[in-house]
């Protein structure tokens, strides 16, 4: 009975082994994932931040306040934004293609997935047009300033080229990628959504936003809605009567009828 009683205690003990280290490992890969989605979350944020900036500098472009400084600016913050577009776009397929079906933080993700391409798609259409622009105006020689088009526009884009320099993401420092040719540029992120498509089964209207659109234009103070003049109450014309000789109407919301009234 000993030797037995001294089997089952190993045993137990060897069994309580497998289990903890299984627990340990699951809490570290969660752990893992966790940090990788929050770094893809950020990534997003800056990735947005730098392609406004990107978009900004851009409609700068063939006006008088274009020049060598502004393509600097313009090819730096594209570089930057590669960069992001570059790392996210492994991170969020390794996620997907790993996680399972009901997983945490799955929903978060495949949120991540639709958000990253249509930044994509907007930041490719900013590339197009730069490129278009500046096949314009090259600005290769002083007499091509004569062909750009007085905008009126006053100060420059160093404030915009600021911010987009002073974005940060999780992996800037420890992964440096060429940027490629503006042209290029525009041929790989087609590249890029065409793998994501075929590569991530996640239906675009299958996932769910947040928040509700447009919740910062919506006004909390009671009352407000009361208070504002709908196109109806604008639209609304009293009917005068014939012996009006005036032919205007007293209704306080008739902007419109008062005006026909003065030009009739």
């Amino acid at each position: 009975m000993r030797p037995t009683l001294k089997f089952s205690a190993k045993f137990r003990s060897v069994t309580t082994g497998v289990v903890m280290n299984r627990w340990r490992q699951s809490v570290v890969e969660i752990q893992t994932r966790k940090r990788q989605v929050s770094e893809c979350e950020r990534a997003q944020a800056a990735l947005s931040k730098v392609t406004a900036c990107f978009q900004q500098m851009a409609t700068s472009l063939g006006s008088n306040m274009d020049g060598s400084f502004l393509r600097e600016e313009l090819e730096e913050t594209r570089t930057v934004a590669h960069k992001i577009c570059s790392g996210l776009h492994r991170r969020l397929l390794s996620l997907l293609i790993e996680m399972e079906q009901g997983q945490e933080d799955k929903e978060q993700v495949e949120r991540l997935w639709v958000i990253f391409l249509s930044s994509l798609e907007n930041f490719q259409q900013d590339l197009k047009k730069v490129k278009v622009l500046q096949d314009i105006f090259p600005l290769t020689q002083r007499r091509d300033r004569q062909a750009l088009v007085n905008a009126g526009y006053a100060g420059g884009t160093s404030e915009v080229a600021a911010r987009a320099a002073m974005v940060q993401t999780p992996w800037l420092s420890v992964e440096e990628t060429a940027s490629p040719h503006l042209k290029n540029h525009i041929l790989e992120i087609d590249l890029l959504l065409e793998e994501m498509l075929q590569r991530v089964n996640v239906p675009l209207w299958s996932v769910e936003p947040t928040q509700e659109a447009w919740v910062e234009g919506v006004s909390t103070q009671d009352g407000g809605q009361d208070e504002d003049e709908s196109l109806e109450d604008m639209m609304e014309v009293e009917v005068v009567s014939q012996n009006n000789t005036s032919g205007c109407c007293n209704h306080h919301n008739c902007k419109v009828g008062c005006l026909l009234c003065l030009l009739s």
